[in-house]
This record gives C-alpha cells, structure tokens and sequence, in this order.
C-alpha cells in the first residue's frame, strides 16, 4: 500500500485503542503514536518535580524544561516514549499518573503543547494516533477516524489485569474508581473533550476478539485508499 493516511482512534479509557493501533500500524507499515504516554510523561514530570498545575504561571515555567520524544525498542520492535531522554515508557503507566494523567491533561497549554508535536508528527501520514480528541482536534481531516467502545466491566477487568502485573496490590474498586474518574473529567473538560468525531466509525470490540477488531479496521483502511494505489 503506497498511498499512506492518517487513521485516529479515539475513545475511552481501557477499551483497547492503543492494542489495535499498534497492531493495525504494524499490520500496515504505518508509524503508531501513542499520545496518551505524551500526556502520562508530562504528569509524570509535573509530579517528579512537584508542579502545582492550578496556576498557570507555574505552569508555563515546567512545560519549557520538557523535551518529549518516542525511540525505538530494538528488541521489541515497539516506539517508546522518552522524556527528556529518558526512557519512562513503563514508569508513567503506574496508577499514580494514571490517577492525575485526566487533570493534567486538560489543562489548556498542556494539551496546545501535546496537539503542536502531535500534528507534527503526522505530517507525512502514514501513521495511527490514538487517544481523546485525535479525530475531533489534532486530525479533523483524517481520512480514517475510528471510535472504540466497550462494556464499562470489561473495560475495569481489562485495566486492572494490566496494572495487577505491575502491582498486585491493586485493587478492583481501585481500578473501577479511577476510570469511572477519568471518563467524568475526559469528557467534560473545557478543552477538547473526548466526544465521538461526526464522521468516526464506531467499534464496540466488547464481544469481538483482537483479529476481529482488526479485519474490520483493514477493510475500513482499504475502503480509503484510492484504488489505484492500493
């Protein structure tokens, strides 16, 4: 496929986009992004150094001392995300950013600074973004824009066996509070809030497995491209 686009995948917390996006980046040859981990990585930084994200001031002054940046694992194959040259790809999905990650995330020169490297990146198309507001902000014209659903169990079960890895401490309630949180603040925040783009498909992969999600995902694709390139 020589004729590359730019496909979005929005949606809810836990309802599987980044695992397609990676697999249907893989599948095409395109680039993924992950632009949750951009927004993880600030809040990291925010709290490693003890920002006050209520005053703007404050923080204007943090986000000049960020440098965020996604490098290739050569062993797994996967982008991952560095902040200020260093590799935080499994620090910043720990609970205690997931549990801030929405707050930060909606505050204006935060998210101006994230969308600026996000449409950057795209320049070339050729790649799959996943995240909040992809197809409704950062790429209103992307040619592909796929919304993901899934039922609000499957959703905490899923998030908890991926922390439960990490911290078998964790707990269930834990777990289903904080995506019942972040779904509230994703939502109604002031700037960009997740809301399904007028012109995204939707895709509730609650009762269909990963090959599934991504045959129609590909047919979606193929459906895009200009026959004669594809």
């Amino acid at each position: 496929m020589q004729h590359k686009i730019i496909i979005t995948i929005d949606g809810w917390s836990s309802c599987g986009k980044s695992t397609l996006a990676k697999q249907l980046a893989r599948e095409l040859g395109y680039i993924y992004i992950d632009s949750g981990a951009m927004y993880r990585a600030i809040t990291l930084y925010f709290l490693r150094n003890h920002v006050d994200w209520t005053h703007p001031e404050i923080v204007h002054e943090a986000m000049q001392h960020i440098k965020l940046s996604f490098m290739s694992n050569h062993k797994s194959g996967q982008s991952e995300m560095h902040l200020n040259g260093e590799n935080v790809e499994y620090v910043i999905r720990d609970l205690v950013v997931a549990e801030k990650v929405s707050e930060v995330a909606a505050i204006r020169e935060v998210r101006e600074f994230a969308v600026k490297q996000q449409q950057e990146m795209g320049r070339s198309k050729g790649i799959v973004m996943d995240g909040r507001d992809i197809g409704t902000v950062v790429f209103p014209n992307a040619e592909l824009k796929i919304f993901m659903t899934a039922d609000n169990d499957i959703r905490v079960k899923r998030r908890f066996q991926e922390l439960y890895e990490k911290n078998p401490n964790v707990t269930m309630e834990e777990v289903r509070a904080n995506l019942e949180m972040r779904d509230y603040i994703d939502s109604h925040r002031e700037v960009s809030p997740l809301r399904k783009a007028d012109d995204a498909l939707e895709l509730d992969n609650t009762n269909i497995t990963m090959k599934e999600q991504l045959e129609i995902a590909k047919k979606w694709v193929l459906e895009r491209v200009p026959a004669s390139h594809s």
